[in-house]
């Protein structure tokens, strides 16, 4: 058959590696000038930023992939584990190094939150069964029709704690302030907010902290490039700056795609790992799908956005690691702000990402490449980036020196940023989101778009914004599901 994908993200280039190399034609169609979407990189005066994901869980799932297009993943990638896996600074000067090793990140915890030592270790085990009770039955499913429903049991669904939210089940778990705010972190992974997502995302702590976190050595877009590279080698031809005008449909079937120029490009298949919100509302012709449809896409929530500022310094900080996360002292507020306000937060949580750390060819000699990440609201009324772009990352810098980054602001030779609206306008992600769809009510973790349109024939899903979810893992595993799709329903 040949294939159409609308955008070279991970998931459009995991689910053309997989095709190909079942002997598909498959073509990509980008609308950027380079691979991975919102991963990507940024290079300038001899620093280098990624400006997407920085940390890579659940690495089996990326091997699977390479493996299933007889490759190895040690090809392309080298993993590193990384100790502490990050280093998290409280407002009252309490610094917590969370380790690789669970005996040692027991015994830092007992130094400033004893009455919890015992509880972290119980807070794991209990998110690997929420992740036993939820993966092969939510994640690793297309969750499509009514046979995929067979790996549910009844009684491990209510196991999952669906029905109470991520900070009330971390509160009835800890005792003292810093361990609470350090577990209600992991939700922000997804784009959600602890105080309204649902307890099943206390699964995430499991991955990176049980299963393991890692850095791709020369930074987290090689994982891009990789795809990339496995893709040319099985025949996929990539498009660059093609920006698609619309999905074109006969008789209730995607039968290609036309593209800004006006060329009309068919195909048997079209899959798009553009946003899935954008891709029914904004791609697909109004006599394809009924208006209903299209207001239910319309009205699905995006996760958080971020606000992303990228320093090249002069200078190094021994206290930074890898990653570090500066708290803010009023966690629930800044939340509010962000989801319910949607304002960017008074006092935000700062995350800093310092690859150079690792990677020293990241910066200049004795310099150092601080990405900064925090959590913005998705686009809206209630704020205007064009006129506070400035003005928020003057604060983010002097809120960081505040911390202990003496001097930081006299220090920048490099200075670039990313807002929510540059996120939409480069990627028309849903509203600016960073994360696809948010998991901010009991059940729309497990009520994303699906990897096959049910209204179009021949139109499939892959991407952050559909099934299973965003992060690295769950966007390579949204392309296994849309394949397996298809072999079920093309073949």
């Amino acid at each position: 058959m040949k294939i159409t994908v609308i955008g070279a993200g991970l998931g459009g280039l995991s689910v053309a590696c997989l095709l190909a190399a079942k002997g598909h034609q498959v073509f990509i169609f980008e609308k950027n000038s380079s691979v991975g979407g919102k991963m990507n990189q940024i290079e300038a005066k001899g620093f280098r930023f990624d400006t997407g994901p920085s940390l890579l869980t659940m690495p089996f799932v990326l091997k699977k992939l390479f493996s299933a297009c007889d490759h190895e993943l040690s090809e392309y990638l080298e993993l590193t584990a990384l100790d502490p896996i990050c280093k998290y600074f409280y407002p009252d000067g309490t610094v917590f190094n969370n380790y690789e090793d669970h005996s040692t990140t027991v015994k830092e915890i007992r130094s400033f939150a004893p009455e919890d030592s015992k509880a972290y270790s119980e807070f794991l085990t209990y998110a690997e069964n929420l992740y036993n009770k939820t993966a092969d039955a939510f994640i690793f499913n297309p969750l499509y029709e009514f046979k995929d429903l067979k790996e549910l049991d009844l009684l491990s669904f209510f196991g999952i704690d669906a029905f109470t939210t991520v900070s009330k089940r971390v509160d009835s778990k800890f005792s003292s302030p810093y361990l609470r705010k350090f577990f209600k972190r992991f939700t922000t992974y997804n784009g959600s907010s602890p105080f309204l997502a649902p307890a099943t995302l206390n699964v995430i702590p499991h991955v990176e902290l049980n299963q393991g976190g890692y850095y791709v050595k020369g930074g987290l877009y090689k994982v891009a490039e990789a795809l990339q590279e496995l893709a040319h080698s099985l025949g996929t031809e990539i498009h660059f700056d093609s920006n698609i005008r619309s999905i074109k449909t006969e008789q209730g079937k995607a039968v290609g795609i036309t593209l800004e120029n006006n060329s009309f490009i068919e195909s048997d298949l079209v899959i798009s790992n553009s946003d899935a919100t954008e891709t029914i509302t904004r791609l697909l012709p109004n006599s394809s799908i009924s208006s209903r449809r299209k207001d239910k896409a319309k009205q699905i929530e995006p996760s958080c956005s971020g606000f992303v500022l990228m320093l090249g310094i002069n200078k190094q900080y021994q206290q930074l690691e890898h990653h570090n996360i500066f708290f803010s002292k009023d966690y629930e507020y800044e939340f509010k702000q962000i989801f319910e306000q949607k304002v960017m937060p008074d006092d935000p949580t700062i995350y800093v990402a310092n690859t150079s750390h690792s990677d020293p060819e990241h910066a200049p000699k004795n310099s150092s490449n601080l990405f900064i990440l925090i959590n913005a609201p998705y686009l809206s009324d209630q704020y205007n980036w064009q006129n506070n772009t400035k003005e928020y990352g003057n604060k983010a810098i002097d809120m960081l020196e505040e911390r202990g980054l003496d001097s930081l602001s006299e220090h920048i030779v490099f200075r670039d940023s990313i807002t929510p609206s540059d996120f939409y306008e480069k990627y028309r992600s849903n509203k600016g989101s960073i994360y696809g769809t948010s998991s901010n009510d009991k059940f729309s973790a497990f009520l994303r778009p699906r990897n096959k349109s049910k209204e179009v024939d021949g139109l499939y899903f892959v991407g952050g914004s559909t099934h299973p979810g965003g992060g690295i893992p769950l966007v390579v595993q949204s392309a296994f599901n849309a394949f397996e799709l298809i072999e079920r329903y093309e073949s």
